[in-house]
């Protein structure tokens, strides 16, 4: 993969490291900033709502400027907004700080993963987009822990100034590597960036998105008590068992870019199939440490293994404005986060045990195969002659 890439990669596990280390420190910041846990478990869903809210107000402003001036300035803001974590003072100024950060998180990606596929022949563009996304999943592996540790021994602080210098050397490497004239936006202006939201396949494929982000999050969500209660393991077996997740994580990324340049959309079926089976068995073998163990890892790749093809599923479908539609698939992808924390907590709330939650992702799963299935019948109707997205 050309260098620009891997300059994306750092980038990218920068801000996966912003979004998911506070889950590790929230005893720390609770106790440093006088609130209670559950509040400073607001800190990641006020994220998740910036990254949201934020993604199209970037895509829309940003639509008409050259790509690497922006990719600089987003990861810039990356790096003030850790500073800004770092030294806030109170809960709501870290609230803030937060939400700002989370701004430049979907326009990151949206373009950079338009900017990867820009750089490698047709055959190989799913695979640039997983390369880039690989630093996110790295971010869970050595950033999270790592950061947590850190934290710990430090102070939570200076676990952000940390992410600070991380964030100002991906700030570097773009300015360096990534090359000046890189997917230019095309002439179509605001109303061709915006009229793409009006075709049907451009929402399908944001839609399958979300389903397969929401059928993660209403059981990992949830996977601490669920590896305790169900399964036995100790809270210290836990912590490396979600290490194995981040494992299979990076593998099905990988293996998720290969297959999409293979064929795209019979991988993201059969892989939410495959999904769909793996929770059901959790949920009916989930007593079984060893088979839990094991599940949580083929869980990590196979989410992981529809990222890159949805991607550029989604860039496929809306070739006259790719980089506002890839940034708004990552805000669907986090719409799912959150739709599928409260799916989650509202079937446990009916009764549903937490041996029975996997049925809830599964159930999930097989939505997203029944929005998959009709959306790859319309390409044999009208194919998308996108780049890297055969019709199938």
């Amino acid at each position: 993969m050309p260098l620009p890439i891997l300059a994306l990669a750092v980038a990218s596990f920068c801000i996966g490291t912003t979004e998911f280390v506070i889950m590790g420190l929230l005893p720390e910041v609770a106790a440093d900033l006088g609130v209670t846990i559950p509040a400073a478990g607001l800190l990641v869903t006020g994220y998740a709502l910036g990254v949201v809210i934020g993604a199209p107000i970037i895509a829309i402003v940003t639509a008409r400027m050259p790509r690497k001036p922006v990719l600089i300035a987003l990861a810039s803001l990356f790096a003030l907004g850790n500073l800004l974590c770092a030294v806030a003072p109170t809960y709501g100024l870290l609230m803030a700080a937060r939400v700002v950060t989370a701004f430049g998180h979907g326009a990151f990606f949206g373009i950079g993963s338009v900017v990867a596929a820009s750089l490698v022949p047709e055959n190989r563009k799913a695979s640039a987009m997983a390369m880039m996304f690989a630093g996110l999943t790295l971010a869970n592996i050595l950033g999270v822990p790592g950061g947590t540790a850190f934290g710990e021994i430090f102070g939570w602080r200076a676990t952000f100034f940390a992410v600070v210098v991380i964030g100002l050397v991906s700030v570097a490497a773009i300015a360096w590597l990534v090359p000046a004239n890189v997917a230019e936006p095309s002439g179509g202006g605001l109303l061709g960036e915006v009229r793409v939201l009006g075709k049907l396949q451009v929402w399908l494929a944001m839609l399958i998105s979300a389903l397969a982000s929401g059928s993660l999050f209403a059981v990992f969500t949830y996977i601490k008590p669920f590896l305790t209660d169900v399964s036995g393991l100790s809270t210290e077996t836990v912590t490396w068992v979600l290490l194995l997740f981040g494992g299979g994580m990076t593998v099905g990324n990988i293996l998720g870019g290969r297959l999409a340049d293979w064929k795209l959309m019979p991988t993201v079926i059969g892989t939410l199939l495959l999904l769909a089976a793996l929770l059901a068995s959790l949920a009916q073998f989930g007593w079984s440490a060893a088979f839990a163990i094991t599940a949580v890892f083929l869980w990590g790749m196979l989410v992981f293994v529809v990222v890159p093809p949805l991607q550029l599923r989604v860039v496929g479908t809306a070739l006259e404005a790719p980089n506002l539609a890839a940034t708004l698939n990552q805000g669907a992808f986090n719409v799912g986060n959150a739709a599928g924390a409260w799916i989650g907590a509202t079937a446990l709330t009916a009764g549903v045990t937490y041996q029975q939650l996997p049925l809830v992702g599964a159930a999930i799963a097989l939505v997203a195969v029944a929005v998959a299935v009709p959306s790859q019948r319309l390409d044999r109707r009208a194919p998308i002659a996108a780049a890297g997205c055969p019709a199938e």
